[in-house]
């Protein structure tokens, strides 16, 4: 009973891979070639619109490498309803981000970074959006 259980993991663990690349004939990966697909239809999409995001300290200097975080409501959830979609960025090192595809409307724009303080704000998007400029206050340090 033991060895009939062990054949049939073995046979599970060895077919799920097979199955899996079972679809694609050619050897190129589909899923990469959807995605480049489906953001070439967003472009156009007249309801988005492109933005940028510009992150300094108190001292007016650039704030590279700190994480930027948008959330929004996308339509055409689970029954119909609105979903919270997400995206995270990084900035450069000049501060900046520059994000492709943001709806028009109303967007939440998280900023951290190393030894500054937090922000977030919701933000109401238009379609020409002038660049958002954040300022973030150092962090106190107290030791």
């Amino acid at each position: 009973m033991a060895s009939v259980g062990i054949l049939l993991a073995i046979a599970l663990l060895c077919g799920s891979p097979a199955m899996a690349q079972s679809g694609n004939s050619n050897g190129s990966a589909t899923p990469s070639a959807k995605p480049s697909d489906a953001q070439d239809s967003k472009t156009s999409d007249p309801d988005t619109t492109k933005l940028k995001i510009i992150v300094m300290n108190s001292d007016d200097k650039p704030a590279g490498n700190a994480s930027v975080y948008l959330r929004f409501n996308q339509a055409g959830g689970f029954l119909h309803k609105d979903k919270l979609a997400e995206m995270s960025f990084k900035t450069n090192e000049d501060g900046s981000v520059k994000v492709p595809n943001v709806p028009i409307g109303k967007v939440l724009i998280q900023v951290v970074g190393k030894g500054l303080h937090t922000y977030g704000k919701w933000y109401d998007i238009t379609k020409d959006q002038e660049p958002i400029e954040i300022k973030l206050e150092r962090v106190t340090h107290w030791y």
